[in-house]
């Protein structure tokens, strides 16, 4: 699977544009804030039918224009696939494959395995368990639809409960049959994913490290460990012993929904100890690991986006990484960086195939 051709209209600040790629390495050099972080939106939008970096869809049009359109040619075991994305301000975005709609755009998520590599990955560490859950979420929706749909099922259960809770705050004497109704269905679908969740962790535990070790060259001892709830307790009993609390706080307190990732450095946890080389090794390696799982599951290779991962990383290390998804069991690679003489000169001493874009300070795209 590799993405031959992408097309640009009104996209952020592309007005329009049509770039052809090498199939293995391609870079896009510039300086800071000239766009290179927006065409690997673009390619992940094509992907899993949204940004990375932005929620809201009308943010991705191009100031004081009411569209935009993303397109890509790929060409997937040998034949050609087509995917078409387009927003208008105020409507539901539409995407198309192979010029046929989709009746739903959770069917389109998996056809185009991708990873993406950027700084706003600290959150993975310095973040919430929210952005960790995202983290499990977004591997295991790539190859397994029913856990999506799953996951998305039990969200509006959820909120549905958690609106009833807000509903019937104050009463003195409400009725509580619906507590039964909301709990089995959550119980339900908690039940699946969390055992599937468990799976995944166990499976990507040791490739992480050993990613880990390739990337720091073995100095550290790192651990994962996958903490939930329901790995100590029943979700219906979490939930009828909690009913009294989530009444007098308003929301659900146990569930899938409060599952997190331990992450740790040595005996202590990587966020309060860790230095800022050590989480960013951290955080790649779990990306990496990700791109193997999805590659294993899906048999076929995700497409890789590094936006920017050099940062906080001497040249050895450098090196080091683009020696790493050079080898054969990487496929396509976008990358971008600042530093045009650095890349060249690692490209050049590996003798890898690839394209490098230049991208001026208007925008303009000169490619090589």
């Amino acid at each position: 699977m590799h993405l031959k051709k992408l097309s640009l209209l009104n996209f952020k600040n592309y007005e329009d544009i049509e770039l052809k790629f090498n199939d293995r390495i391609n870079c896009f050099v510039g300086n800071n804030g000239v766009g290179k972080t927006n065409l690997l939106d673009s390619i992940h939008y094509l992907s899993l039918c949204k940004g990375y970096f932005n929620a809201i869809d009308s943010q991705n049009i191009s100031h004081a224009k009411e569209f935009c359109v993303i397109q890509g040619e790929y060409e997937k075991e040998g034949s050609e696939e087509n995917i078409y994305c387009g927003i208008q301000r105020n409507k539901r975005k539409q995407f198309k494959r192979n010029k046929k709609d989709y009746p739903k755009l959770s069917n389109h998520i998996g056809l185009i395995p991708l990873v993406m590599v950027s700084p706003s990955d600290s959150n993975l560490i310095q973040g919430g368990g929210e952005e960790r859950r995202k983290f499990i979420n977004g591997v295991i929706s790539q190859y397994d639809r029913v856990y999506l749909e799953d996951i998305l099922n039990y969200n509006r259960i959820l909120l549905q409960r958690n609106k009833f809770l807000k509903s019937i705050s104050g009463m003195l004497n409400p009725d509580l049959t619906m507590f039964e109704v909301y709990d089995k269905q959550l119980c339900e679908y908690g039940k699946v994913i969390f055992e599937k969740r468990k799976d995944f962790i166990e499976k990507l535990v040791p490739v992480f490290i050993k990613f880990y070790k390739d990337i720091s060259g073995e100095k550290e001892n790192v651990s994962l460990k996958y903490r939930s709830q329901l790995g100590e307790d029943d979700m219906k009993n979490l939930l009828e012993k909690n009913r009294a609390k989530d009444r007098i706080i308003q929301y659900t307190s146990a569930g899938i929904h409060r599952d997190d990732l331990e992450m740790m450095l040595g005996d202590y946890p990587l966020k309060k100890t860790g230095s800022q080389g050590q989480q960013k090794t951290y955080q790649l390696a779990l990306k990496f690991a990700k791109f193997d799982f999805i590659r294993k599951k899906s048999n076929q290779f995700p497409i890789l986006l590094l936006d920017d991962v050099f940062d906080k990383f001497d040249s050895h290390r450098v090196e080091q990484i683009i020696r790493l998804v050079a080898k054969k069991k990487f496929g396509q690679i976008f990358i971008t960086d600042t530093d045009e003489d650095r890349m060249r000169k690692i490209l050049s001493e590996l003798k890898i195939e690839n394209r490098i874009f230049k991208i001026d300070e208007n925008q303009k795209i000169i490619s090589e």
